[in-house]
């Protein structure tokens, strides 16, 4: 202690690390909102949804459950995960093959925290993996992707990395529909990818929180193709609107149950349990049924719908777009408009979207945020901003086979068709 004063002792690992970019870019939008200005809020990946009402009551039946329940999960919620891939995958978990945590983020953190090696990336990627991994003091590697593949890892790609050093242990993140893009992988990549990580004895964390989002709902998982070295993280936030109940799952392959087993023995030690009415409501969400059935159906429809306008006025601003498979983002190239933009004094990805935040009060993130050079301009855009419950309800009144077009989508969605008519006007 120097002068009364505290000297400053920190973890090394820490020194220096931001908060996580989403959420930074959440709290400025609700300040500046809060200042009374306008803003529109397509930085925060938040599913715009309501969680669904049967998974809501049976919430509300369990609230009195005040236990300590299991390191690994309610065995109940274990089993309806286990027949939700199963079900929906044909893929053979059996209930003790499931791990249950506050949210697949802390699962992921305990992952690499049990596992000794290194963290390998696609990038663009989803903002936590990389700095979970600096924290904990784990080497990461980027593997780079092409906007002419739809930002997606190719089977050479992972090669070539594994090449140089054969043997060495490492965890691939793969996540699809993938966040920041929007997009997935066919079965024939899938299998490519599985070939690769067979033959390398790799650790495949497929990261599938944004499954049922495909819009297709023809989600397949890479666990068909490499089941014995394949981790599925996923969870209630994306697809059941509960991102703020923090649920995540691990389902793990028998052949890696001492992972599984390591991860427990550290969960035992620093979250005990996942909240015990929030894993009973759980397993009505993972039973499925007619009712979730239906609530995916239209949630696919509205942002499939979205998805297609936004991706659709941005190409005609000259704006490169891979075009997404699922989800709700979208991963704009600015690259086309270098040029207009330099003479505006905007060269980088974090230029481009602080000028646009100034100008227009739409919040987006920059693409160094996901991994990408800091000179590239690229950004994500989460189209999220609007009402899900109101847009559900309406969706329901429209016949499955009538699309969702623009008279819908404009009455229902209207924040963000207006933020997204204000970035091509202020390109132009």
């Amino acid at each position: 202690m120097v002068n009364g004063q505290h000297e400053i002792n920190l973890n090394l690992n820490i020194r220096g690390l931001p908060v996580s970019a989403t959420l930074g870019i959440n709290e400025k939008s609700n300040q500046l909102l809060a200042e009374g200005k306008k803003i529109y809020k397509l930085g925060l990946g938040q599913s715009p949804f309501p969680v669904p009402e049967s998974v809501v009551r049976e919430l509300q039946n369990n609230a009195h459950q005040k236990d300590y329940l299991p390191v690994r999960g309610l065995a109940a919620l274990r089993d309806a995960v286990a027949k939700y891939y199963r079900r929906t995958q044909d893929l053979a978990f059996l209930e003790e093959n499931i791990l249950i945590g506050p949210g697949s983020k802390e699962l992921m953190f305990i992952l690499q925290l049990v596992y000794y090696g290194d963290l390998v990336i696609p990038t663009p990627s989803w903002v936590s993996y990389a700095p979970q991994a600096h924290i904990i003091g784990r080497h990461v590697h980027w593997l780079q992707t092409s906007a002419a593949n739809k930002w997606l890892l190719t089977p050479e790609e992972l090669e070539r990395h594994c090449q140089d050093d054969p043997s060495k242990p490492r965890i691939v993140i793969l996540n699809y529909p993938n966040n920041p893009t929007g997009c997935s992988y066919s079965e024939q990549q899938l299998q490519e990818l599985a070939v690769v990580a067979r033959k390398y004895h790799i650790i495949m964390l497929s990261d599938e929180i944004y499954g049922e989002l495909n819009f297709s709902g023809a989600h397949r998982s890479i666990a068909r193709y490499y089941p014995e070295g394949t981790i599925i993280a996923s969870g209630l936030s994306k697809w059941a609107g509960a991102g703020g109940w923090r649920l995540g799952t691990f389902a793990f392959p028998t052949e890696l149950k001492w992972l599984l087993d390591a991860m427990a023995v550290v969960a035992s030690e620093t979250f005990t349990a996942t909240s015990a009415p929030i894993q009973y409501a759980a397993v009505r969400a993972f039973q499925g049924g007619a009712d979730l059935e239906g609530y995916l159906q239209q949630s696919r429809r509205v942002l499939k719908a979205l998805n297609d306008w936004i991706w659709s006025r941005l190409d005609s601003a000259g704006v490169s777009v891979a075009l997404p498979d699922g989800a709700f983002y979208m991963f704009p190239d600015f690259e086309p408009l270098r040029k207009k933009l330099a003479e505006r004094g905007i060269n980088t990805g974090e230029e481009l979207c602080n000028r646009l935040l100034e100008d227009t009060g739409v919040a987006i993130l920059p693409g160094n945020c996901f991994g990408r050079p800091v000179e590239e301009l690229t950004a994500r855009l989460a189209f999220v901003d609007f009402d899900g419950a109101k847009v559900l309800a309406a969706a329901r009144q429209i016949p499955a086979d009538h699309p969702l077009d623009d008279e819908f989508l404009t009455l229902h969605c209207e924040k963000v068709l207006t933020a997204i008519q204000l970035v091509c006007d202020w390109l132009k």
